[in-house]
């Protein structure tokens, strides 16, 4: 008989499979993902969510045939209103779930080869599955290893020296475009992690002046004053576009916050000058209808990952390296996963053999009265040293057989005992 087991699944798209406009479409801001996670709960009753500039994976245990696909997919496009090409996104389940997780953490499965933010953001994913209780034991265990294999990747390996962020190659994308930053003055349209990380990038390349602006004032001047920048107020966006030459925006507002109209304005007041934009946002900052303007260039993220190249062959020989910790904690991982079905069996298979022993001790020594207590000792420890005997190659096999399912039917058979495999629970 075939047992049944949930298994690791992922649904998902991500920048080799789907431009930003797909992209954008699932992308669920710090705000969003509450609500959503509480609503893949109700529905597939576990659920963590991923979701970045270059990715949005939705990640549950499941039967994990492929018919789970298509119910995953629409369970997370629902959360949004949206509706996904299929052959834009991808499905992965078992082994291949769990090592595609992995590879995430360690940022060897992003745009940017190394990039050190992913891991923080598999961290934020937890802590929002945790906090809306879409958790399972399978999940928290998968996240769990995530970490600390992202931490060992970065830690045993060289694959950080290589990396940049998305944002750095942003910067590196405007100095390809318009030479040097010296004399250039850039605005930066956030105030959080990529804001901080361009902006970061931009005064390390020489830009003469930096103007910070958002639209909580207070996050805006505390960026400011840590890069020795300017604070703009947000009302006053269309003037610092005026005297900008270089605007970078990453604030996944969740809606354009430049139209044409702003930018065409900012642009008849810059007397012919070009005006730069680089939008790292997804959602999207920047409305692309900007790339019909007159002296106006955007890019958006997709077109940082030709500039992420840079250093490619030091990051791909590292690599090699990482996807050998990546291997490792597959392995452990699903070794542990199989366990799950083992751990009861084993347990019920101990019980069955202590009530047998127990019936056949107390009828024994209802047989024997004479016995003192010393005598009555020793016949007890003698009959749990044969149950133990008797059980430990059984329990050897069940732990570290090839063919574990094989080995739990026969002894359920056997031995008349049942079980509940822990990861049929969700």
């Amino acid at each position: 008989m075939k047992r049944e087991a949930l298994v690791v699944t992922c649904v998902g798209l991500n920048h080799r499979t789907a431009p930003v406009e797909e992209r954008e479409k699932v992308a669920f801001s710090a705000e969003d993902l509450p609500d959503a996670l509480n609503r893949l709960h109700a529905e597939l009753g576990n659920a963590v969510v991923i979701s970045t500039c270059n990715r949005t994976e939705l990640y549950a245990t499941t039967a994990g045939g492929a018919h789970e696909a298509d119910r995953l997919l629409d369970a997370l496009a629902a959360c949004k209103g949206a509706q996904l090409h299929p052959r834009l996104t991808y499905f992965l389940s078992h082994d291949e779930a769990v090592r595609h997780m992995f590879r995430v953490a360690c940022g060897i499965d992003s745009m940017v080869l190394g990039e050190s933010q992913i891991l923080g953001q598999v961290r934020d994913a937890m802590s929002a599955a945790t906090q809306a209780g879409s958790l399972n034991g399978v999940l928290s265990r998968l996240l769990h290893s995530a970490l600390r294999v992202g931490k060992r990747a970065r830690s045993q390996t060289n694959i950080g020296r290589y990396a940049v962020s998305v944002s750095s190659a942003a910067v590196a994308l405007a100095r390809q475009t318009v030479g040097t930053l010296d004399g250039k003055t850039v605005l930066v349209i956030s105030a959080g992690s990529t804001g901080e990380l361009a902006a970061n990038s931009l005064a390390e390349s020489g830009a003469e002046r930096i103007l910070v602006t958002n639209r909580t004032p207070q996050r805006a001047a505390a960026l400011a004053r840590k890069i020795g920048g300017e604070t703009v107020p947000f009302s006053r966006l269309p003037r610092a576009l005026a005297v900008s030459d270089i605007v970078i925006s990453g604030t996944g507002a969740g809606e354009f916050v430049l139209r044409p109209e702003t930018v065409a304005s900012a642009a008849a007041d810059r007397n012919g000058n070009d005006l730069l934009l680089l939008d790292v946002a997804v959602p999207r900052d920047i409305d692309p209808a900007v790339r019909e303007l007159s002296g106006v260039r955007l890019f958006d993220i997709d077109d940082i990952e030709a500039v992420s190249r840079a250093n490619l062959r030091g990051r791909r020989r590292e690599v090699l390296r990482v996807e050998a910790h990546v291997e490792d904690e597959v392995e452990e991982f699903m070794n542990w996963w199989r366990s799950l079905d083992v751990v009861p069996v084993i347990a019920a298979l101990r019980e069955r053999a202590e009530e047998i022993r127990d019936r056949e001790l107390e009828r024994t020594l209802r047989r024997l009265p004479g016995l003192d207590d010393e005598q009555r000792d020793r016949i007890e420890a003698m009959t749990r040293a044969i149950v133990k005997k008797m059980l430990d190659r059984p329990i050897a096999r069940l732990k570290d057989g090839a063919d574990t399912g094989l080995y739990m039917e026969a002894l359920e058979d056997l031995f008349e005992v049942r079980s509940t495999p822990s990861r049929k629970r969700r």
